[in-house]
Parts: C-alpha cells; sequence; structure tokens
C-alpha cells in the first residue's frame, strides 16, 4: 500500500478561517447594550465605564451610550509604568 497517493496530492491549500478581529465601533458612534466594540487577542484595549472583557477577551457594551477611547498610565506588578489604552461608553 502507497503511503501517499501517486498523482494530485497536494500539501498546500489549508488555510485557517479569518477571525475579524480589531475595533469595530469607533470614539463618538453610539453603543447599544451587547454591542461589541473591540475583537482582540489578548487585553491590548482594556474595559472601562461601561463595557465588560469576554472569556476570548472581546470588549462589549453594558449600557447605552457613546464609546470613548482614553490612556492611562498603570503600574505592572513589577513597578514599571506603561501606558494602555482604555474603551468606556459615557451616556449620551
Amino acid at each position: 500500500m502507497a503511503h501517499t497517493k501517486a498523482i494530485g496530492t497536494s500539501k498546500n491549500g489549508r488555510d485557517s478561517r479569518a477571525k475579524y478581529r480589531g475595533v469595530k465601533l469607533y470614539d463618538g458612534q453610539v453603543a447599544k447594550p451587547g454591542s461589541i466594540l473591540v475583537r482582540q487577542m489578548g487585553s491590548s484595549v482594556w474595559p472601562g465605564q461601561g463595557v465588560r472583557q469576554g472569556s476570548d477577551y472581546t470588549l462589549y457594551a453594558i449600557t447605552e451610550g457613546r464609546v470613548r477611547f482614553s490612556t492611562k498610565k498603570k503600574t505592572t506588578h513589577t513597578g514599571k509604568r506603561r501606558l494602555v489604552k482604555i474603551i468606556n461608553v459615557v451616556g449620551a
């Protein structure tokens, strides 16, 4: 029995599904409760006021309002300070 087929085999043609990550609602846009704001891998954007984080790091709105992005200096567990992006949903 042959290990591989004789003709017509290809080691190409396999790829993973697109994940469609990124920002879905931008600064100033109106968000309803449950609206997905950011799909991300890891916590590159942190949830702020009116925003929760899902198990796959997806950020979604829990209140109705306008999307606002801001930055904040956070201290890590090693004492180092870094700048993090925070997304808020504030009342319209």
